[in-house]
């Protein structure tokens, strides 16, 4: 075994404290980095509309090439009654609108070209705020439709 030993002053503390700083500065700007969207499975980065789409597809959606809807929205300040429930299915797959409220975003509509079961009424929204999806979500528009979160559904 072997021991390293030093005598420890002011100088020496101010010195380790500073690397100490600079490695947790390091650490977390790396943690902040984000992808820059060729994989935007990782990465909820959004520049452009090929970058949503991307997104989208990467939990297996086939969808249309372009937006069937852009839609400015603001979310609320206070998230109740339906808004609530919506950000119940956002919490389950990572997101939380309630960090948002507020705040203009733009919603995103594609229309879902392989829902199983064939539902051709299928559409996939993501919400998107300084190019940052924010939310997402897959409903079909039907009147007994369903809205669920933006994983691609297990065929039992």
């Amino acid at each position: 075994m072997v021991m390293v030993t030093t005598k420890f002053n002011r100088k020496r503390a101010v010195a380790a404290l500073i690397a100490l700083g600079a490695v947790l500065i390091l650490i977390v700007l790396l943690a902040g980095l984000r992808h820059d969207g060729s994989n935007a499975a990782f990465s909820r980065v959004v520049r452009s509309n090929s970058d949503r789409v991307k997104y989208l597809e990467s939990f297996g959606w086939e969808i249309g090439e372009n937006a069937v809807e852009e839609l400015t929205v603001i979310i609320p300040r206070d998230l109740d009654g339906v808004y609530k429930k919506y950000n119940e299915i956002q919490t389950a797959q990572g997101f939380d609108l309630s960090k948002h409220g507020g705040e203009e975003a733009v919603r995103y509509t594609y229309r879902i070209l392989n829902f199983p079961g064939g539902d051709d009424s299928a559409v996939a929204d993501i919400i998107v705020y300084r190019n940052e999806i924010i939310a997402g979500d897959v409903q079909s528009v039907r009147l007994d439709g369903f809205m669920r979160g933006l994983e691609y559904p297990e065929l039992r």
